[in-house]
C-alpha cells in the first residue's frame, strides 16, 4: 500500500510539472506571436488619437522598459486570454496623447518577472501606430488585490499607471498589487 501510496504521489508531482510546464509554454509561444504582430504594425502618417479604435483582443502596440530590458506586446484588454498573449490596456482608460489615465496590467510571473527590479526615475516607451510616448516612473504603490480606486479619470494629466499581482514571489492568488505611476517625458514622435 505505501508503494502505491508513493508512486501515486510521484505521479501527481510529474503531472502538476507537466501543466506547469506546458502553461509557460503556451504564455511565451502566445507572447512571442503578439511580439512578432506588434513589430508590424504599420505606423500610420496620418493616423491620431481620435483615429485609433482598437477592437477586444487585437495586438495595438509595444511597451518598451529598458531598466529589465523587456519589449512586450499591448494587448486590448484585460480577460485572462488577453494577458496570456502580453500586458493588457484597461479597456475603458485612454491613451497616450490623451491627457487621461492609461492603465496597463500584466502577470507578476510572466510579462513582469522582472518588475522588482524597476525603481523611481526609470523610463518606459509606449509604441503605438500613431505615435511614439516616452514616460517617468515617478511612484510605486501596495494596494490590496480589490482596491479599484487606481481606476480613475486623470484629466488633464496624462498618467500611464500599470498594475501587477504583488508580492512578486507569492506562490497562489496574491493578495495585494504593485502600482507604478509614471508621468509624460516628451512625446518621442507623432504620425
Amino acid at each position: 500500500m505505501q508503494k502505491f501510496i508513493g508512486i501515486f504521489i510521484l505521479l501527481t508531482g510529474i503531472g502538476f510539472i507537466a501543466a506547469s510546464g506546458y502553461e509557460l509554454w503556451n504564455y511565451y509561444t502566445g507572447q512571442k506571436q503578439a511580439l512578432k504582430e506588434a513589430d508590424t504594425i504599420p505606423k500610420e502618417k496620418k493616423m491620431t488619437i481620435s483615429d485609433f479604435k482598437p477592437r477586444k483582443g487585437e495586438v495595438i502596440g509595444k511597451l518598451l522598459i529598458p531598466i529589465i530590458d523587456a519589449k512586450l506586446p499591448i494587448i486590448e484588454g484585460t480577460e485572462e486570454d488577453d494577458l496570456e498573449k502580453g500586458v493588457g490596456h484597461y479597456r475603458t482608460t485612454g491613451f497616450p496623447g490623451g491627457n487621461d489615465q492609461i492603465l496597463l496590467s500584466g502577470h507578476r510571473d510572466t510579462v513582469f518577472k522582472r518588475f522588482n527590479e524597476i525603481k523611481i526615475g526609470d523610463h518606459l516607451t509606449v509604441e503605438l501606430p500613431y505615435g511614439k510616448f516616452e514616460y517617468e516612473i515617478k511612484e510605486t504603490k501596495i494596494v490590496s488585490a480589490d482596491d479599484t480606486t487606481v481606476i480613475r479619470s486623470t484629466v488633464p494629466n496624462e498618467v500611464l499607471t500599470i498594475s501587477t499581482c504583488y508580492p512578486f514571489r507569492y506562490i497562489g492568488n496574491a493578495p495585494d498589487r504593485f502600482i507604478v505611476y509614471a508621468y509624460p517625458v516628451e512625446q518621442i514622435s507623432k504620425r
